[in-house]
């Protein structure tokens, strides 16, 4: 946010993601860099009526400095937040003339419901704006927020040292337990104590609820999205089908639907597979995909299975094996703040047997497998099936275990490969870690 502040061709700047993931706090904090400030919240009457009554962004910052006492000379060191744009489509459409006739602003808007709303502008601000995505608090950030600052620098050398191991793994779990919800982390930051957290997530929980009716076009998909909310997390150990999802009765049609815009509100989102094998990656959309919640911690309170979390050395055997999976896939989402992208999972299908590695990953010319899992090496049969079937020689398990680089061969088409062994605390150092992989190790001949 520094670096647009001080662009010359700053445009104004939408923060997307989901309700309570920091949009708000991280702009007041931001507004510390000004000498005016001006917060709307367009969910109040008081704010939005700058929006109804006046039609062009002169007048409007006009009327709005005189409401705050700043002179039009100030211009340049105001920030303008918008708060709750999706509340009116003419302020989302103003957007652009806010860059055109008054580029000496700063402006910022933000809003949870903007994909909502996006087709119901008659002439968005395409080329206008900029986009910063938020995403729940990923592990280095929970570092910084804990004020580790020596571990912050462990988890930056590449390869991680040995005697850091511990003291990261330890405090990964912490934060795989309670998740990277803000007011989660802020809470238990300041009590150390997780039985203080359950009022948080349901808090949490409820506004989402309470916001189905925004997301729902009639009350049939209301009754389906709330269904959805309500038993989703029981099935984040499996692929989904949307017909009768949650041992219900509604059709496929109905639940793709509902869950397409749980999806857009980044609430509980849809990741599907692929069956590429080499570059570009192309998710499948007729193949079932998994869940994938906003937040882990927020899944492990509703699996009530967090008391059970924090007597496991290896959290790989939490929930059937679902819940380091769910957060590495979280954390590699956290990464995407300019633009908006979803990681993929591999899978072959067959009639007689199927097979899927959790997650594979583009780097330059390569596909790189990544399993989550921990166990002997020679576990990984999918893994070694990915491998048998691509020119490639490179792959990844993450794990509660040590970093370390193994030559193998695999099971079956006898094919040599390295394994990269990575402690499943360096989800968010994951592509940095594949550029060392292959650019510094390669099979011995």
């Amino acid at each position: 946010m520094h670096q647009w502040k001080k662009s010359a061709k700053r445009k104004p700047l939408i923060l997307r993601g989901a309700r309570q993931v920091g949009k708000t706090t991280l702009v007041n904090q931001f507004s510390k860099n000004y000498d005016f400030y001006i917060p709307l919240n367009l969910e109040r009457p008081s704010d939005l009526r700058y929006f109804k009554n006046y039609t062009d962004t002169k007048t409007i910052v006009e009327a709005l400095f005189l409401a705050h006492n700043i002179s039009t000379n100030d211009m340049g060191n105001v920030l303008l937040f918008i708060d709750e744009i999706q509340e009116s489509t003419e302020a989302i459409a103003l957007l652009r003339y806010f860059y055109e006739d008054l580029p000496q602003l700063h402006v910022i808007a933000a809003g949870s419901l903007l994909e909502h709303v996006m087709n119901k502008v008659k002439s968005f601000p395409v080329g206008r704006v900029s986009y910063l995505y938020l995403h729940p608090l990923n592990f280095t950030e929970y570092l910084d927020a804990k004020q580790k600052t020596l571990a912050s620098e462990k988890i930056n050398e590449i390869p991680v040292k040995h005697f850091a191991h511990q003291t990261l793994k330890d405090l990964f779990h912490e934060y795989a337990i309670i998740g990277g919800m803000p007011e989660v982390i802020e809470n238990y930051l300041e009590t150390n104590n997780i039985s203080d957290l359950p009022k948080i997530y349901e808090s949490i929980w409820a506004t989402y609820k309470d916001d189905i009716e925004k997301y729902a076009k009639n009350t049939t998909e209301t009754r389906v999205i709330r269904h959805i909310i309500d038993t989703a997390h029981l099935y984040i150990d499996q692929r989904i089908k949307f017909q009768n999802f949650g041992a219900s009765n509604y059709k496929s049609r109905e639940v793709g639907e509902a869950m397409r815009n749980l999806d857009d509100a980044r609430i509980i989102q849809l990741i599907y597979p692929t069956t590429s094998l080499e570059p570009p990656i192309k998710a499948d959309l007729k193949k079932s995909p998994r869940l994938q919640f906003l937040d882990t911690g927020l899944v492990n309170y509703e699996l009530n299975i967090q008391a059970d979390m924090l007597a496991l050395e290896d959290l790989n055997s939490a929930y059937k094996g679902a819940i380091i999976p769910h957060l590495i896939t979280q954390e590699l989402m956290s990464l995407n703040t300019i633009g908006y992208s979803k990681p993929n999972f591999w899978v072959r299908e067959k009639k007689q047997a199927s097979s899927e590695v959790d997650l594979v990953v583009q780097y330059k010319d390569n596909v790189i497998p990544i399993e989550i899992k921990s166990g002997k090496e020679g576990k990984l049969k999918s893994l070694h099936q990915f491998i048998d079937m691509t020119e490639y020689d490179h792959a990844i398990r993450l794990y509660a275990g040590e970093f370390s680089i193994e030559q193998h061969i695999t099971t079956v088409g006898k094919k040599s490969y390295l394994l990269m062994n990575l402690p499943y605390y360096l989800g968010t150092k994951l592509m940095d870690y594949i550029s060392y992989f292959v650019e510094n190790h390669s099979i011995d001949k």
